[in-house]
């Protein structure tokens, strides 16, 4: 079987489709047989399959790779895949193969601030049993590791690590002297800031995924006429690849328990999202000054057209993001202005 890293040639890439929404609970070898056999069928694909690589990092999910490109091209216009026999039934979300598909998130954790309270060795082989999908690398001396997972482990993480400190914390605020003495132990538990975001003392807190936040807030209605329907706010904090949301009541508003509906109805939208949406990036470091404003100047034009496709702009790169088929054109039709222009 080819390893994923034939998949990322340049060639290969573009005959590539990921296939998600796969059963998870057959054997591999027959999985991939399936996946085979559906994609080469004249109504779902009429092409050669070069290869089908499963089972990848991501379950339920493959890449298949097909000896033309224009055969990969149509399977994922083909809106609606399901297949179906001694497999059950599944409907398959198929798109372009990226690597930047939103299948994996990574972090960078500070541990340190439990050194006083815990064994961090401990820590690390907690965060390890309790959530197995996760990879962990070393812990570092000064109490660093960096995690990689699926966004749902990594707001797993979160959920788990701000127990511990909510734990911890009031276990050292009973040490104290039972004379109420307001003197400060000096081990005293203090989460680092984007485990305990303020607004998290009352109301609600929900972890999204920053570019599933962004497009849910900048290309659907969905966010804002939610927020105003319910006369709820909603504050933003922005970590990387992690934007955490706190939930209140406006002021005035009778309706207690509109702050939880709002949680779950975002919580729904933007989980849909999540496996709707994909990201190309286009890079920009290392590139002229003038090749760097002819890739903007063609992505703010494309953007006129792709209504449905949300376009970040960053110093070192321009993400794209939006529906699979749309950002793979879109990518396709910049690359194509710009070489117009270079001509």
């Amino acid at each position: 079987m080819a390893s994923v890293l034939n998949v990322k040639e340049s060639k290969a890439s573009e005959r590539t489709v990921v296939v998600a929404g796969l059963p998870t609970d057959l054997d591999d070898q027959l999985l991939t047989t399936v996946v085979k056999i559906h994609f080469e069928d004249t109504d779902s694909g009429d092409g050669v399959v070069e290869d089908v690589i499963y089972p990848t990092r991501t379950k339920g999910v493959a890449y298949v790779t097909f000896k033309e490109k224009t055969v990969a091209e149509n399977v994922v216009r083909k809106k609606k895949h399901c297949i179906e026999g001694m497999v059950g039934s599944a409907q398959l979300i198929v798109s372009h193969f990226s690597e930047k598909v939103f299948s994996s998130v990574k972090a960078v954790l500070d541990l340190s601030v439990f050194r006083s309270q815990i064994r961090l060795e401990s820590l690390v082989m907690d965060l390890k049993m309790e959530i197995p999908t996760l990879c962990l690398s070393p812990l570092e001396a000064n109490g660093r590791i960096s995690v990689q997972g699926t966004f749902l482990a990594i707001k797993k993480l979160k959920e788990s690590l701000l127990l511990k400190a909510s734990f911890l914390s009031e276990k050292n605020r009973n040490r104290q002297s039972p004379r109420g003495s307001t003197r400060r132990s000096s081990h005293s538990l203090k989460p680092p800031r984007w485990l305990t975001p303020e607004a998290t003392k009352r109301g609600e807190s929900l972890v999204l995924d920053t570019d599933t936040f962004l497009y849910l807030k900048k290309k659907t209605d969905f966010y804002e006429s939610t927020l105003r329907t319910l006369h709820v706010l909603c504050q933003e904090t922005v970590d990387g690849e992690i934007t955490t949301l706190c939930i209140k009541n406006a002021q005035g508003s009778s309706q207690s328990n509109n702050e939880k509906r709002v949680k779950e109805f975002i919580e729904k939208y933007s989980h849909a999202l999540h496996f709707e949406l994909r990201k190309e990036t286009l890079l920009l470091e290392g590139k002229e000054d003038r090749e760097k404003e002819n890739i903007k100047l063609a992505c703010k034009q494309l953007s006129l057209r792709y209504l449905h496709v949300l376009v970040n702009f960053y110093k070192t790169h321009i993400d794209v993001i939006g529906p699979p088929s749309d950002t793979y054109v879109f990518k396709k039709e910049v690359m194509e202005l710009i070489r117009q222009k270079v001509r």
